[in-house]
């Protein structure tokens, strides 16, 4: 009979019986680096809303296309990461290497357990690093001795918050994108790309199985004034799978979808 294969094992000091998002994000991506307890968190919040490997997946997608356009078009050789949790396949920093070959990333995330599998993830490679720090916090990451020697601030950086904006009420995430890009030269990219419904089911489904961290819904005219000192790219603020079309057509009127969109700092 042929046996079950086993499990990969975990980088030590990782609990794989506590569920971690970022491992569940990595389920839905068809990763292989989540457990047991992930997969069932990440079956349960599906049951919920089937809808919700998709949603991932075209983030996933637009995170890598916005990051392979700042290289390609923008120049763009070095990328700060906030919120990262893991380098899920397909990992972004890929995307912008298949442009710019020795592209930098720093992955930040405040999780001690994303933070460790990340450092495992990217032991024994060159210009890929990983630093577990608040990104509400920009001082401490900009001034974090990993970060102050992977980045050359003397020229532009590509600034990404995928999927975290939903966490954070509006008025702080314009705090925040307006003070990394006080802190990098013109011609930086931001890349953001957040959660959002204009109903009110999804979120009424999901909070009931979802509580590590409260959520907000940001309107059309918060997510804008995100990329407050920026010029928008085409085509525009869009859903994830219309913006890697290129295409600018309205959200979707009912269900969950990730609202997306890059800017170039003026």
């Amino acid at each position: 009979m042929i046996g079950v294969m086993p499990e990969t094992l975990p980088p030590p000091g990782i609990d794989v019986t506590k569920p971690n998002i970022a491992r569940v994000y990595d389920y839905w991506l068809g990763g292989k680096d989540n457990f047991a307890a992930d997969r069932k968190l990440a079956e349960q919040l599906l049951a919920l809303d089937p809808g919700m490997r998709d949603l991932v997946r075209g983030n996933r997608q637009f995170l890598c296309a916005a990051s392979a356009r700042a290289a390609r078009q923008g120049g763009i050789s070095q990328f700060l990461d906030l919120g990262a949790g893991l380098p899920v396949s397909p990992a972004v920093h890929d995307a912008a290497r298949d442009v710019i070959p020795d592209a930098r990333f720093i992955y930040v995330d405040d999780d001690p357990v994303a933070v460790l599998h990340t450092e495992a993830l990217l032991s024994g490679t060159t210009g890929l690093e990983s630093i577990r720090a608040d990104l509400t916090d920009p001082d401490a990451v900009l001034t974090d001795p990993v970060t102050t020697s992977a980045l050359d601030v003397d020229q532009p950086v590509g600034i990404i918050l995928g999927s975290v904006g939903h966490f954070l009420p509006a008025t702080r995430m314009r705090e925040l994108t307006g003070a990394y890009l006080s802190r990098v030269k013109a011609g930086s990219w931001l890349i953001i790309s957040v959660g959002r419904a204009e109903d009110d089911d999804p979120e009424q489904n999901l909070k009931p199985a979802y509580t590590a961290a409260q959520t907000y819904r940001h309107s059309p005219e918060d997510f804008a004034s995100f990329f407050a000192g920026t010029d928008i790219v085409p085509p525009g603020l869009a859903a994830a799978r219309a913006w890697v079309a290129g295409v600018t057509e309205q959200v979707p009127s009912a269900g969950l979808f990730m609202h997306c969109g890059a800017g170039i700092k003026r």
